[in-house]
């Protein structure tokens, strides 16, 4: 009977977690191409929360990290 090492030849499992590239602290780095960035707080909004943006962002598509 084979090991569970080689039965998957080598796959990940789907609920396997891939950890690689992953320091200490488990922070990731994003690379991000784009045209403009802008630093803020979320700001509390009844139970969730909120970021303005300028309304020149309008109806474009942005990408939003968490940093700490």
């Amino acid at each position: 009977m084979p090991n569970e090492k080689n039965r998957n030849n080598g796959r990940r499992d789907d609920n396997q977690i891939d950890t690689r590239g992953e320091s200490a602290n488990n922070r990731v780095k994003f690379e991000i191409y784009g045209e403009e960035m802008i630093e803020k707080r979320v700001k509390l909004s009844g139970n969730s929360g909120r970021v303005y943006l300028p309304p020149n962002w309008v109806g474009h598509k942005v990408k939003i990290i968490r940093t700490d």
